[in-house]
């Protein structure tokens, strides 16, 4: 597996990006459980199917798909798609310079994806702080957790209908980047895939340049520039800015405590044979 998922990020190098958003996204909702891998049928929308969802790259379902293929070739029905992901995601995140971290195995994938979940458990760029702390702390995490794992925007991109901003303009942000985001995608409405990187200075390495981009004014998505104001996550920015080692070290003790979020054992779940469908196709 770890040959395979190597793979494709030396061939598809925005894989890394892709993997780790997609399972942020799977644990949000109903928990890591993979429930976001399975394809809607003509009876029934998924978790793939909401606008919040639709922009998930294909190369990340790729890679759990050969993943699987490749797993199922030497053990048949022994690895859940839901612990692919997980490992797949610790590995890749390893690969573009971050830190690796335990990733606990035995997870069940779900037997339940259903669109109508997806909305309320997933954050959106518009929201304020105060909203984005309640949305974390109503799931467990801290304060300083939910800065450490904005930090994941390091790597990726955002399209611009994301944080296409009109007049007028974030003050928070540095006028002459602003000025360029705007210009980069004045023609968004007429070309969806138009995007830019989360971190303009080292979009492709996993590091703390991200939280430095805040401090400047660089942050693209409104979420995250707001995270360098805000009297309580303001601290974190600072701290993970200056120093690289405490946000790695926070960065994996936060990633495996997500990677445990609402999990599937026992009776509760299964191992799919297909990571885009459930094994009795009853969704």
């Amino acid at each position: 597996m770890r040959d395979t998922v190597a793979q494709k990020q030396n061939t598809t190098p925005t894989t890394a990006a892709a993997v780790l958003r997609l399972f942020f996204h799977d644990c949000m909702v109903e928990g890591c459980d993979a429930s976001t891998l399975v394809a809607a049928s003509p009876l029934h929308r998924t978790e793939r199917d909401p606008s919040l969802n639709l922009d998930l790259p294909g190369d990340a379902f790729d890679t759990v798909v050969r993943a699987k293929t490749a797993l199922e070739l030497e053990c048949p029905d022994i690895v859940s798609c839901a612990d692919i992901l997980a490992v797949a995601t610790r590995n890749l995140v390893a690969l573009v310079g971050g830190p690796a971290y335990r990733v606990p195995l035995g997870r069940k994938d779900g037997l339940v994806s259903d669109a109508s979940r997806v909305e309320p458990n997933l954050l959106k760029p518009t929201m304020p702080a105060s909203q984005i702390i309640a949305f974390f702390v109503s799931r467990g995490f801290t304060v300083q957790e939910m800065v450490t794992l904005m930090g994941g925007h390091t790597i990726g991109f955002s399209h611009c209908r994301e944080f296409s901003r009109t007049s007028p303009t974030d003050p928070a942000l540095n006028p002459k980047y602003a000025e360029g985001l705007k210009k980069l995608c004045e023609n968004y409405t007429k070309d969806p895939t138009m995007s830019a990187f989360n971190d303009v200075m080292t979009p492709g390495k996993f590091d703390n340049v991200y939280y430095q981009n805040l401090e400047k004014g660089l942050g693209l998505l409104a979420s995250d520039q707001a995270m360098a104001a805000d009297q309580r996550t303001k601290p974190f920015v600072e701290l993970y800015a200056r120093n690289e080692t405490a946000f790695f070290t926070a960065f994996a003790r936060v990633m495996e405590k997500l990677s445990t979020y609402k999990i599937k054992t026992g009776k509760d779940g299964e191992v799919r044979h297909r990571c885009d469908q459930t094994n009795t196709v009853n969704i």
